[in-house]
């Protein structure tokens, strides 16, 4: 039987694979339209994300807005997920164990989303989704494949906050999305031609 968002999110919402259920205040699925053409994935929910059951809802949630604002993306026209749902103690990383007891999830949402273009949001998405030895420095920006879809990865937020060094990078990494928007979207309007 296909999968529904419904069923999906009450699988996802009564998982106990992971000992990270267990320090959750809310399960932090994911958001946004349900048959976006855009999809960013970052690597999973901080204090914030915990509390208001949202991915990027905190500082980095603010840095993304803007993010998207300047290639003229609005948040309400993609989704946003995470590749863990519920927050790693301390906003630490999550283990390579729970990213597979997680990754699940993911694949169930991307299958229903079927998005035209998958952005990763920081090392640990690219890691899970591009390739494990990964290198965030050296690759952002880059097109690679995930299955039949173009996908990339970027800074994530919270690095840009801390290092605001790297923003240039990203601003590049984002005219490079902005591109591949217009290539492969058909329904995802771009409102704005600033860069």
């Amino acid at each position: 039987m296909p999968d529904t968002w419904e069923q999906l999110k009450n699988d996802c919402g009564a998982c106990r694979s992971c000992p990270l259920w267990e320090t959750r205040t809310n399960l932090v699925f994911g958001v946004g339209r349900e048959d976006a053409e855009v999809l960013f994935i970052g690597e999973g929910p901080g204090e914030q994300e915990d509390l208001q059951g949202e991915p990027f809802v905190g500082p980095a949630g603010k840095l993304l807005d803007t993010m998207m604002a300047i290639i003229g993306l609005d948040r309400a026209k993609v989704y946003i997920a995470n590749i863990v749902k519920c927050r790693p103690p301390r906003n630490r990383d999550p283990q390579p164990e729970e990213q597979a007891a997680c990754l699940p999830w993911l694949e169930r949402q991307i299958a229903l989303i079927r998005p035209k273009v998958i952005v990763c949001l920081g090392r640990i998405s690219a890691q899970a989704l591009i390739d494990r030895d990964f290198r965030i420095t050296r690759q952002h920006g880059q097109w690679f494949r995930y299955g039949e879809i173009p996908i990339m990865a970027t800074y994530h937020p919270s690095a840009l906050l801390r290092d605001p060094g790297k923003r240039p990078e990203a601003f590049m990494d984002l005219r490079e999305l902005r591109k591949e928007i217009r290539a492969v979207c058909s329904s995802t309007e771009l409102y704005d031609d600033s860069i």
